[in-house]
């Protein structure tokens, strides 16, 4: 189960259309940091576009949807954490996935890469 828990407004680049996308966020997890070795707790979030207006948007804050949100492979980029400012790099990325479907909202089309019990690791398709 994840909940929308913010929306934003975007201007699309090819046309200047404005659109609203919903920011979905999973639940509670603790992830080690890769310099202190510390634990923190996060949840993971991923973007989904939408046809609302900014002010459906809003009211769809606090909205439960069925689904996940799962790690998929990226190509590495850095991240500062807006918290504490620690830069750290990543080499992946959320996407949404809605319950029952193998289908990811939020990112490029992806490929099941490897299956474990309950947890499948995704990267982008070539």
């Amino acid at each position: 189960m994840v909940i929308v828990s913010d929306y934003f407004e975007k201007v699309n680049s090819s046309n200047g259309q404005t659109f609203v996308l919903l920011e979905l966020s999973g639940g509670l997890e603790l992830v080690q940091s890769q310099n202190t070795g510390k634990f923190y707790a996060t949840s993971r979030k991923c973007r989904i576009p939408s046809t609302f207006s900014a002010d459906v948007a809003k009211l769809m804050i606090g909205q439960q949807i069925e689904g996940d949100i799962v790690r998929i492979e990226s190509d590495p980029y850095e991240y500062t954490n807006k918290t504490t400012g620690e830069v750290i790099t990543l080499a992946h990325s959320y996407a949404y996935r809605p319950k029952g479907s193998m289908e990811l909202l939020g990112e490029s089309q992806l490929e099941v890469v490897e299956e474990k019990i309950n947890k499948k690791s995704y990267k982008l398709a070539v």
